[in-house]
């Protein structure tokens, strides 16, 4: 039985101001509740306020305790939050990570989760699903299931025992696992605190916030979350909305191949804090929420712990700085949906609905959480404002090469000698990153193509491996570099092969709501298998997706078979 989650942790400093959701009901219509339902909810959810965007915490809860979501307690649940059950179950069945049952059904007490995305696959993921499986099969009360990437491909093939990630898996390590008990969150160490030194001079009046934006003009600082756009004009369009302001943090990185935000998370959290706390200050933020991906259980412990200790920290700069009102900073805990994130899909998840994705504009910066503006940033563009604040803009951005600026984190793995996360200049070539950062090739193995920014971004010859890898060089190649997930295939791997394990991903994680990229990707999946692809046919879906997919999912699904299409010709036949 998976442990059951904590309840979030929230720097209360100033009311938040959200309008109501739906009309209040004096008594919700659906299923008559059970007493002995309304009781054990009421157990489970204790401490969490009866909030209908805390909806999805308290799913938790009940998934954490009970390894399923029973159909008496959702009743229950739309009771004490004053919804409709049919508001409930819709949200419920959205993500992946709940699974509704009857109120009698038997449930395992532990789930495993075995990865077959890109870079497990390579690495035996299909076959340590079956072993497993099959090592496991005389115990009814354990499941074994494949799922999409769970962030840990430079330590593949991983798999997830309860809240436990298992890295470099097998069935033996699974089996140790469960027969120990080591079914929750694994024990990280507390990264080392910062004195908050850029933030107290802000506080202090030795920097102003046009001389922080200066700075991060300076730096050419961008979004590090795949998009790239440029950081100082968020806070510049933010800043300049009337009344109260919002942010998010985007730790949701469902990207095949992605996992540097884990890797900044569980060594820098206390600078990505203040990062978000210079943000907060500079753009007028009044309240925060840390929206994380479900898969990293590890790095949610390690980041409660650290929200808690900031606390009194802040309250001594409040005393300190008389007038300085801290934000109030939310951890919101993702269920398992790549499409959160997509920003406004994880706004809408934030407000406890279904992560769909929404029409634009207006943008999230005008028309944000609740409705009010909203600043949204991946972790890491975070982590670096203090440190480029340190050192000066134009300092940091003068360590690119090729007239790239700045520094990047590489999330590297696949056929190469030292997969993880590299930190390397931006412009660098994916040449230079496997020699330089990653070891070389790995024994037996020679370039045969690549992946530049995870799933999304296509895959690319060996021919292309001295193009830099940065935002804007491979558009004319109908590539991008993304998250910089950098996934390496060896000259026994076939490109076709990792295509259709990406387009699987895509069907998978399809949210649905729009029929291009909901039909699309499974009509490609369907193609793929073909030995000869029917290229004619795939022009058609793929233009279709790309101009009428409401989001970036069923824009970007169709790059991996066009690259295949372009570059690897032989392989597909056509």
């Amino acid at each position: 039985m998976n442990t059951p989650s904590a309840t979030p942790v929230v720097i209360p400093i100033r009311p938040l101001e959200r309008p109501a959701h739906g009309a209040a009901r004096r008594t919700p219509k659906g299923r008559q509740v059970e007493p002995a339902a309304r009781e054990r909810v009421a157990v489970l959810c204790e401490g969490l306020a009866p909030r209908a965007d805390l909806l999805i915490e308290h799913l938790h809860r009940l998934n954490d305790a009970e390894g399923a979501l029973r159909q008496g307690h959702l009743a229950a649940l739309a009771e004490r939050l004053r919804l409709s059950q049919v508001e409930v179950f819709e949200v419920a069945s959205f993500y992946h990570h709940f699974k509704i049952v009857d109120d009698n059904a038997e449930v395992p007490r532990t789930t495993v989760r075995v990865c077959t995305s890109l870079a497990c696959a390579m690495a035996g993921g299909e076959d340590l699903l079956a072993r497993t499986r099959a090592a496991l099969a005389d115990r009814p009360h354990l499941a074994v299931e494949p799922v999409p990437c769970i962030g840990q491909c430079h330590q593949a093939p991983a798999a997830c025992v309860g809240q436990h990630q298992l890295p470099h898996a097998s069935p033996e390590a699974i089996g140790d696992a469960i027969a120990r008990g080591d079914t929750g969150p694994r024990a990280l160490p507390a990264p080392q605190a910062n004195a908050l030194t850029q933030l107290q001079r802000l506080l202090a009046g030795a920097l102003t916030g046009d001389a922080v934006i200066a700075e991060l003009k300076a730096a050419n600082l961008r979004g590090l979350g795949g998009a790239g756009f440029p950081a100082w004009r968020k806070w510049d369009t933010v800043r300049a909305q009337p009344g109260v302001r919002y942010g998010v943090v985007n730790i949701d990185e469902g990207e095949v191949g992605t996992f540097k935000d884990w890797h900044v998370l569980t060594t820098g959290a206390p600078q990505v804090l203040e990062g978000l706390l210079i943000a907060a200050e500079v753009v007028g933020l009044s309240h925060v929420w840390l929206y994380l991906r479900d898969e990293y259980h590890d790095a949610r412990a390690l980041l409660e712990r650290e929200i808690v200790s900031l606390r009194p920290r802040l309250q001594a700069l409040a005393e300190r700085f008389p007038g300085y009102r801290a934000p109030a900073i939310e951890l919101r805990r993702g269920a398992g949906a790549y499409v959160c994130g997509e920003e406004s899909a994880l706004i809408e998840s934030i407000e406890g609905k279904r992560g769909l994705p929404r029409l634009k504009p207006p943008i999230v910066a005008h028309h944000g959480v609740f409705g009010r503006p909203t600043l949204a940033h991946n972790l890491e563009t975070l982590w670096w404002v203090p440190l480029l604040l340190a050192q000066g803009g134009a300092t940091w951005a003068a360590q690119g090469r090729r007239g790239r600026h700045g520094l990047r984190r590489f999330s590297v793995s696949g056929r190469v000698k030292r997969p993880g996360v590299h930190l390397a200049p931006a412009g660098i070539t994916l040449r230079e990153l496997i020699d330089e950062c990653a070891g070389g090739m790995a024994e037996g193995h020679t370039l045969h193509a690549f992946l530049p920014g995870g799933a999304s971004g296509g895959i690319l010859p060996a021919s292309l491996a001295d193009v830099p890898l940065d935002f804007d060089t491979l558009a004319e190649h109908g590539a991008f570099v993304g998250s910089m997930a950098v996934v390496v295939l060896g000259q026994h791997d076939r490109a076709r092969d990792a295509a259709l394990n990406l387009m699987r991903f895509f069907e998978h994680e399809s949210c649905g709501q729009c029929t291009p990229c909901r039909a699309g990707t499974g009509q490609l999946v369907r193609l793929m298998q073909s030995p000869a692809w029917d290229g004619a046919r795939m022009d058609e879906l793929s233009a279709v997706m790309r101009e009428a997919s409401i989001c970036g999912l069923g824009q970007a699904a169709p790059n991996p078979v066009d690259s295949v299409r372009r570059f690897f010709p032989h392989e597909v036949k056509s």
